[in-house]
């Protein structure tokens, strides 16, 4: 193996979640143009578009998910994997890998059973004519509707002013209503579809219910089927002077469940930023975004 493969598979082993989901579209999104500009397929990836008629979708339900890798334009993809990107620089920080990946699919379920719910249950008269749905726009709305509702008073920087997490959330779904009446309907009604999961999953969890168990069980059983069983590596355990973390002491703040533990520590953040955090808590998070 030459030494640029090594460094790619280096890198690839590297990246977090978000990060391999962004390389996945993009493969796609290349195989899309290569099959559209050099071979002519006039619908090369149509087999993953979500349909919009309900019958079709019965009769391919893995478009439910497929569709959110599937992009045409190239603004189309390039703006949502930016936002991806960005996301995923701060929810890894944040949150455990799978929490994050469990908001991402819901958000594209939850955006495609939107979009058939309005094609296919309300009158025509109410509604354009549109084609399939694709685009991963439902997962990245759910991701951030869910940062804004689970942390809306942490301010981010916005070109030159700060701005709330809460009133960023409410200016994307007051877009995406707007867009409602735009060529892109059916485009818009995924991205509130992603959004009503993503602010449900915030305040649910805010409450200690993680919804996303169920689905988090689906996929351990799935991608089980696909692994070789490993044994499980003995843990080196370290012992260190008792320090505070999140303002409770060392003793206390590991009493708390592990989402309860994240919480504190998030909450110190909303308070007086990332940059207040002792080491201790900032790999805290980080151990936290790998598990």
């Amino acid at each position: 193996m030459s030494s640029l493969q090594q460094d790619i598979l280096y890198k690839l082993k590297r990246l977090n979640a978000l990060e391999k989901i962004i390389a996945i579209n993009v493969v796609v999104f290349l195989v899309g143009f290569v099959l559209f500009r050099v071979f002519n397929v006039a619908s090369p990836l149509a087999w993953f578009e979500l349909p919009r008629n309900f019958y079709d979708a019965l009769y391919k339900p893995w478009t439910i998910i497929t569709y959110g890798f599937v992009h045409y334009g190239f603004l189309h993809i390039l703006f949502n994997l930016i936002v991806l990107y960005y996301l995923s620089r701060l929810m890894h920080n944040l949150f455990s890998r799978k929490l994050i990946l469990n908001i991402y699919f819901l958000g594209i379920i939850s955006g495609g059973l939107a979009f058939l719910f309005v094609y296919n249950v309300l009158p025509k008269s109410m509604v354009n004519v549109v084609g399939a749905l694709v685009g991963a726009s439902a997962g990245v709305r759910a991701l951030l509707i869910f940062l804004c509702a689970y942390m809306p008073k942490t301010e981010v920087r916005l070109i030159a002013f700060n701005v709330k997490l809460q009133y960023l959330g409410i200016a994307l779904v007051v877009i995406d209503i707007i867009g409602l009446f735009s060529i892109n309907q059916g485009g818009n009604v995924a991205h509130l579809g992603g959004s009503l999961l993503g602010y449900f999953y915030a305040v649910q969890l805010h409450k200690g219910t993680d919804i996303g168990k169920g689905f988090e069980r689906f996929t351990d059983w799935v991608s089980g089927l696909f692994e070789p069983k490993k044994r499980s590596p003995l843990k080196t355990v370290y012992k260190g002077k008792s320090t505070k973390v999140a303002g409770h002491t060392k003793t206390e703040f590991n009493e708390f469940n592990k989402q309860k533990q994240i919480d504190l520590i998030l909450d110190k953040i909303s308070k007086s930023g990332y940059e207040s955090l002792t080491e201790a808590e900032k790999a805290f998070l980080f151990k936290a975004g790998k598990d």
